[in-house]
């Protein structure tokens, strides 16, 4: 293998370390000041100087910058580079519950835990990635990283097709938080990698990752979990970039430095032109190579900014994915065919940098979240989104929330959603930033609202008459068990279908999404609940099925087919389009299925509704503009309409399908008839009989605390702060209580007695009381004895069980000892979660998987979004927020 070797050409290295941070004091701020990453920023500037790769003038410090400030600097340090591109960050890092993305927080960094842990001040790895990706013509781009967490980057990098370009060395391993050291000196991590780069020798960077292993380990560092502290190096086989020269006059000869602005000047603002290309490269190239190369950092440039202004506050899907998958290859297929390189991006034909968009916030449904997203993107790069000038007039985010939730928070806590209070009400926190738009899957939502909305709320709704789309609420029959016989597949009754369904196939069974969480589920709730909503227990009894419902109809037809038994012969209540459009598993796993058309359930119909908000009129004119623009492409027969065409969805005006062409296998033409729009009322009913189908319930939560636990023990994301989210799903009436997990003799200790608790009094015995002991766990004992008590309290009421550990003491958990504990879920009728606060905690044939599995309950690691799905499961049981 033979590195890349950056002399001659133009180099460019960016060194970040926040010391300093404007929050520091709790609830929102980070955890302190680091003064040791002051010296860092001396040291590796030191020693990068030092090794013929950069000059003085390549080599750009930037102390403590606000987040607006680093992306500035960044993208003009990534227009700049030809060879190699170092990218280094020094300071906090932070990982929601679910670790499946790494922030770095800058000087401005703010944290607003919950349900969706939401990073204010912080870059997520992924925009800085797709950054650089975009703007960078360089041959290599190295991102060093050292901070907490620094390994949750190495997924991330894996979702860019261009991932060779790029080398990454992080400090730590993944979901391991590191100790910065003495104040006085560097920290760790950058105090052996700068004594690496400073000896006088040649240095690639595998090399330098290697030797950091040996050397770290030989000094016997630890995180703070305990663990052996290892540095983690993310390539591709057979990359490898040269940092380090150490004879003078070796190889090609270093040119004079490209000049850059120095650390102290002033960063650009929005309005200001970022610097120009720098000049010719040194090594000659065929006129080829360059005229691609010059094509390719044109287009890279486009696509960085456009990448660089369309980031949300919230931890939904990164959108950068469908960018690179779909805008950046039609970008290049334009650009070969000379119709124009830049039409897509934010750059015009000069050069000139445009203003940023004003960013358009679309909160929509979770199932309608896929189609709505895609129609966003579409329009970021449509004709009528681009101005003469070939800049962007808008930016859209789109995310999703539950709709209960949402029509909750535009009901009663607008208020709380504009100025969010210190207390446990805040919607910018579990649901996301305030919406300019909102797409709901029916117009009931909208009526739902305004009906029991306060006189003096803080937002206001403006929905149009008529829907985008519509897509009727089906039951998904399997093949096998399915009827082909028309008079069976419309014009009948949920109730009847599904008695036709069960004399054909005894041991068919119904399965529906959460009514709570998306309005397809609550669609479906109509039905079963018949005429006047009367017959709530029949209908309960039509759809009972072991744990808690799939939160989306996606989802529900992603799980069916973990078991072919059960994919085989479970019909699912779920949108039509859904067996066009796809759900994001194998579809060659799925049983194939026949859409059945009940006629009292009434369709999907998503409504545009501009959301207005009390005190919005700064920029309103501008932001009522950017909303029409997306409204008219929206509603467009031949622009919106293609993506809700393209998806299956019917027209809203005479219910045929919008691709008549491109018909789904199972799905019918002109089924007829269809039921008419959901009712306000209908809708309200349903849901209320819902939440109190079950009555109060009771939960027994487990918390381990061995030993081990101390390194998951404190935030939001420890053990005690997800029990004590979760704690918003149970009411007055639930019954609960909480057990410390440790020890052999007794192998647990009651810190909450079950029994009905003020939510504040738990949450101060939870605080105050739990303490991690020195001692192991017995998981075993303690199990068996909390389904004991569970069966023992047996009534009407849900029960549910919720373990939370770090699965160290499961080798405790094996032989006859698992056979004992999965012997007694299976026959305990009391489901067990169980919430691993390892990677991979639920993998097939891991105890904490087969404990769920064999009790009907669920399994959630840390590649689980924790906070959020730990609080859903809980809520199901009890009787408090959904």
């Amino acid at each position: 293998m033979i590195p890349f070797d950056p002399r001659g050409l133009v180099n460019r290295a960016l060194l970040v370390g926040v010391s300093e941070y404007d929050h520091t004091e709790p609830p929102h701020g980070v955890p302190g000041d680091l003064p040791a990453v002051k010296h860092n920023l001396n040291r590796m500037r030191e020693v990068l100087t030092g090794g013929q790769v950069f000059g003085e003038q390549d080599v750009k410090v930037l102390p403590s910058p606000y987040l607006a400030d680093f992306g500035q600097v960044l993208q003009r340090s990534a227009r700049q580079a030809e060879g190699l591109l170092l990218v280094y960050f020094a300071g906090h890092g932070a990982i929601p519950s679910g670790a499946d993305e790494l922030y770095l927080q800058m000087r401005d960094a703010r944290v607003i835990a919950g349900r969706h842990t939401v990073f204010h001040g912080a870059e997520k790895i992924g925009d800085l990635l797709a950054t650089v990706l975009a703007t960078s013509a360089a041959r290599r781009i190295v991102v060093v990283l050292d901070c907490c967490f620094a390994g949750n980057a190495a997924p991330v990098r894996e979702h860019f097709d261009d991932k060779r370009r790029v080398l990454l060395l992080m400090s730590v391993q993944a979901n391991h938080r590191i100790d910065a050291g003495d104040a006085r000196t560097p920290t760790p991590f950058t105090a052996e990698l700068a004594a690496l780069l400073d000896e006088d020798r040649d240095a690639t960077l595998s090399d330098l990752a290697d030797r950091l292993g040996e050397r770290m380990a030989a000094l016997g560092l630890r995180t703070l979990r305990d663990d052996p502290w290892e540095p983690q190096l993310r390539t591709d086989l057979g990359v490898d970039v040269l940092l380090r020269s150490g004879a003078a006059g070796r190889g090609r000869p270093v040119p004079a430095p490209v000049p850059v602005p120095g650390p102290h000047d002033p960063v650009p603002g929005p309005h200001d032109p970022l610097p120009g290309p720098p000049g010719p490269d040194p090594v000659p190239r065929p006129w080829l190579r360059t005229v691609l190369s010059g094509a390719s950092a044109r287009l890279r440039g486009v696509c960085a900014t456009l990448m660089g202004l369309v980031r949300s506050v919230l931890p939904p899907r990164p959108s950068w994915r469908t960018v690179f998958r779909v805008v950046l290859p039609a970008a290049v297929v334009t650009g070969l065919l000379g119709l124009g390189l830049f039409r897509l991006g934010l750059v015009g034909g000069d050069d000139t940098v445009c203003v940023p968009p004003l960013e358009l916030r679309v909160l929509t449904d979770p199932d309608l979240e896929p189609t709505v997203r895609a129609a966003a993107d579409a329009y970021l790069t449509s004709d009528r989104n681009i101005t003469d000038d070939g800049c962007r007039r808008t930016g859209v985010t789109v995310y999703s929330a539950g709709s209960s939730d949402v029509v909750g928070a535009l009901r009663g806590q607008s208020g709380a959603w504009r100025e969010p209070p210190d207390g446990d009400v805040n919607p910018q926190r579990d649901i996301g930033p305030q919406p300019d738009i909102w797409i709901p899957a029916s117009r009931a939502d909208v009526d739902r609202v305004e009906d029991g909305q306060d006189t003096d709320a803080d937002a206001s709704l403006e929905a149009d008459e008529e829907p985008l789309a519509y897509s009727p609420v089906v039951l998904a029959v399997p093949q096998n068990i399915a009827s082909e016989a028309l008079e069976e597949r419309t014009g009948l009754s949920l109730d009847e279908m599904i008695g036709d369904l069960t004399a054909r196939d005894a041991n068919a069974t119904v399965r529906r999404p959460d009514p709570e969480f998306t309005d397809v589920g609550l669609l479906a709730t109509v039905g079963l609940y018949g005429e006047g909503g009367h017959a709530v227990a029949r209908g309960e009894r039509l759809v009972a099925q072991p744990g808690s419902p799939s939160p989306t109809a996606a989802d529900l037809l992603c799980t069916l087919p973990d078991d072919d038994a059960v994919d085989n012969s479970t019909a699912a209540l779920v949108p039509e389009f859904l067996l066009r459009s796809g759900v994001g598993c194998d579809p060659t796993t799925r049983s194939p299925r026949l859409a059945q058309y009940p006629e009292d359930v009434p369709g999907v119909e998503p409504v545009f509704v501009r959301v207005r908000w009390r005190g919005g009129d700064r920029d309103e004119a501008a932001r009522d503009a950017s909303a029409e623009g997306f409204r008219a492409w929206l509603t467009g027969e031949q622009e919106g309409g293609q993506v809700f065409a393209r998806d299956g969805f019917r027209s809203a005006d005479d219910q045929k399908l919008l691709d008549d062409e491109q018909v789904a296998e199972g799905v019918l033409r002109e089924p007829a008839p269809l039921d008419e729009s959901a009712g306000r009322d209908a809708m309200a009913r349903a849901l209320d009989a819902y939440q109190d189908a079950g009555g109060p319930g009771r939960v027994l939560f487990l918390l381990d605390s061995s030993g081990s636990m101390a390194g998951l023990w404190e935030g939001p994301s420890g053990g005690p702060g997800l029990l004590r989210q979760s704690l918003g799903g149970l009411g007055g009436r639930d019954e609960y209580g909480v057990w410390t997990v440790a020890g052999d003799d007794p192998a647990h200790a009651t810190l909450l007695p079950l029994g009905p608790h003020a939510r504040a009094d738990a949450e101060r015995a939870v605080g105050t009381g739990a303490r991690v002991r020195d001692a192991e766990a017995d998981p075993h004992t303690a199990l068996l004895a909390a389904l004991d008590e569970m069966r023992e309290r047996g009534d009407d009421r849900p029960q549910l069980i919720v373990h939370i550990t770090d699965g160290e003491d499961n080798d405790r958990l094996t032989g006859d000892r698992l056979d004992d504990v999965l012997a007694a879920a299976r026959t305990s009728g009391v489901p067990v979660t169980v919430v691993s606060l390892q990677s991979g905690g639920c993998d097939r044939d891991r105890p904490d998987r087969r404990i769920a599995d064999a009790s009907d309950g669920r399994c959630l690691d840390a590649d689980d979004d924790l906070g959020a799905a730990l609080h859903d499961e809980v809520a199901r049981t009890g009787t408090g927020e959904g």
